[in-house]
């Protein structure tokens, strides 16, 4: 499982971040380290810190740095020269809070450090995409007769944060590859395996999504996918 490493110049941004990332991991967390502070009480970030926080959860599968603001960044390149493990370290460029809880969820699902970090990367796409005009969702789901499967979102946020990262964590241990659409913007196709992926959707409550999976756990992939929307994703009151 990768390290990840969260270099914030406050503690308090930090820990909240990494909070809200672990309410989203249904298993056992990756794991993490958090360098934050200059300090007793001063805000800004070391190198020092970042360097050792990198060894900490450092593994053969990698680490995984988010930081905050710039010279966050500065700090964090500059510990790359004072780590002692051989592991592969990659700085993040992804938002960072969205990057934080992208990076986490996928490493608790098994993502490699390649995959989790270019899932960070592309944290902005689902706040980008909501933030666009979307059609109202259809009436009624399309007759599908491809051997895709449709379920109708019965919590009212539909797929939003949780429900997606639930979906991801339980296409970790699966060789399947399943698409997720919303028939209300049939144009957009996402991977179950995509965090951000699936947020980008904006599917609300009541739409319809279509599932087509494919690989020797197709079936129990889509099996999973259905007892969690019907269960609604555990928010039904």
């Amino acid at each position: 499982m990768i390290g990840i490493v969260v270099v914030s110049h406050s503690r308090a941004l930090a820990d909240a971040a990494v909070a809200l990332a672990l309410e989203m991991v249904g298993g056992s967390p990756p794991p993490i380290a958090v360098a934050a502070g200059a300090g007793e009480g001063v805000t800004g970030t070391d190198a020092i810190a970042v360097a050792a926080a990198i060894d900490e959860v450092a593994s053969p599968d990698g680490v995984l740095v988010f930081m905050d603001l710039g010279s966050a960044v500065l700090s964090a390149s500059m510990a790359l020269e004072f780590t002692s493990t051989d592991a592969e370290v990659r700085l993040s460029d992804a938002p960072f809070v969205e990057g934080v809880v992208a990076g986490i969820v996928l490493a608790a699902a098994g993502a490699s450090l390649a995959d989790a970090a270019r899932e960070a990367s592309s944290a902005m796409t689902a706040k980008n995409a909501q933030l666009e005009t979307s059609p109202e969702p259809a009436a009624e789901a399309s007759v599908v007769s491809n051997g895709a499967v449709d379920l109708t979102l019965l919590n009212p946020l539909g797929l939003h944060a949780r429900p997606a990262s639930m979906i991801v964590a339980a296409m970790g241990g699966l060789d399947a590859e399943v698409s997720i659409t919303d028939t209300a913007s049939p144009e957009r196709t996402v991977s179950a395996k995509s965090l951000m992926g699936i947020m980008s959707l904006g599917a609300a409550g009541g739409h319809t999504i279509r599932l087509e999976a494919s690989g020797p756990d197709a079936a129990r992939a889509v099996d999973a996918i259905r007892v969690m929307a019907g269960d609604g994703f555990g928010e039904l009151e």
